[in-house]
């Protein structure tokens, strides 16, 4: 049986409860920590370039961060190192920052939380790296258009399903595969919350979406099969084909009407092929 609890009197853990953000000063928090991992990651579009190292993204991230007040939320989370997750190629999620250098051709997914006054701020987007082939570019395409899909059946109403529904249903059409392994999830005051938002099924399933609850989607493509592995460092996630993986992440509120995407790019670079292409 699903339980919904008003944010305001839900402890400090996730219970399993679905927290309803249903004050102005809730949605606030989250624009405003949102907004800041959203202005970091406009930043990255022209640092992503032939050459750089996923351990100097990984500074770049601490750095912002301290810049402006925020805690990258997966620093010493459960024993993870880093300031970002940097998801190169095959890799599906969690990979690791390091010092080699990033070469023409690759794709890389960064994802940054940043925590600002107490709210999560959890996005993530693809980034060629100089020119790419087309096989890629089109998995980025994909990527971000099962994404979209999914946050426009987002009301009140509808249930968690149809959100993996609408991505699931794309992304096979295209002739692309969904991993199961991983999830979006509730956030907001907590890094990782009720309730898990999967990325396929059928519209009757899940938890029905009320207005205040606040939830990722993050949606993980594969150009091969979905299947996946975990590497013997407890964290890294690869494509057990090895082909190419590519995944986008939004942090969105339910509405009366809809839903309020909060990590929405300022300078519209959250878009394949609106990142640099060029080295």
């Amino acid at each position: 049986m699903v339980t919904y609890i008003e944010a305001a009197s839900a402890p400090k853990k996730n219970t399993g409860a679905i927290r309803l953000y249903n004050t102005g000063e809730d949605f606030d928090g989250m624009r405003r920590a949102c907004q800041l991992t959203a202005r970091c990651l406009d930043e990255l579009a022209g640092m992503v370039k032939p050459g750089v190292t996923t351990a100097a993204i990984d500074r770049f991230v601490f750095e912002f961060g301290m810049d402006h007040g925020a805690l990258p939320a997966t620093l010493n989370y459960r024993g993870y190192k880093y300031s970002v997750c940097t998801s190169l190629n095959h890799v599906v999620c969690h990979g690791m920052p390091d010092d080699k250098p990033l070469r023409e051709g690759d794709i890389v997914n960064i994802d940054v939380t940043y925590v600002l006054d107490g709210w999560h701020g959890d996005s993530s987007r693809m980034y060629p790296v100089g020119q790419i082939k087309r096989a890629a570019e089109r998995l980025l395409e994909v990527t971000h258009e099962c994404l979209m899909r999914g946050i426009a059946v987002v009301k009140p109403g509808v249930r968690t399903g149809a959100i993996g529904a609408a991505i699931q249903t794309y992304a096979e059409k295209e002739r692309c595969s969904v991993v199961r392994d991983f999830c979006g999830h509730g956030v907001g005051r907590l890094f990782h919350d009720s309730p898990n938002i999967l990325h396929y099924g059928t519209p009757e399933e899940g938890p029905e979406l009320r207005e205040g609850m606040i939830f990722t989607i993050e949606p993980m493509i594969n150009l091969g099969k979905p299947h996946v592995k975990v590497l013997s460092d407890g964290w890294t996630a690869v494509t057990r084909d090895r082909s190419l993986s590519a995944q986008y992440e939004h942090a969105v509120g339910v509405t009366a009407t809809g839903c309020e995407i909060f990590t929405l790019s300022p300078g519209g670079l959250d878009r394949p092929g609106l990142a640099p292409l060029k080295g």
